[in-house]
């Protein structure tokens, strides 16, 4: 079976959407940011490398330093998908991501969807 085309997207085109998103909604590229790096495990440098490098989801997701132990708790439905019923590792952790833009958008508290 082929691999899911957003795969080999690069993160660097979806991130500034991810941004957008949020900017709209009131909140802060910072906050994006502090999002991502809870999740990946990735220093703020580290993060600004991937961006520059241009890394693919695949790539992005496999360097990244640790995947959070808390991401298990990061439970609900983002685009018609229940995050926590998607099997294959790979699509989990973009779910992970999408679902952690969209309570940062929708205005929950940055500790709350940090799962702290």
């Amino acid at each position: 079976m082929p691999e899911h085309r957003i795969f080999a997207t690069k993160f660097s085109s979806v991130y500034p959407l991810y941004v957008q998103k949020v900017e709209r909604k009131g909140r802060t590229k910072e906050e994006v940011d502090r999002v991502i790096c809870w999740l990946t495990g990735y220093s703020e440098a580290e993060l600004q490398q991937q961006l520059r490098r241009e890394s693919d989801f695949k790539t992005f997701f496999a360097e990244a330093p640790r995947l959070h132990p808390n991401s298990a708790l990061i439970k609900g439905v983002v685009c018609g998908v229940r995050v926590e019923g998607v099997e294959d590792p790979l699509m989990r952790k973009i779910r992970y991501l999408d679902k952690l833009v969209d309570e940062l958008a929708n205005g929950r508290a940055l500790e709350k969807v940090l799962r702290e």
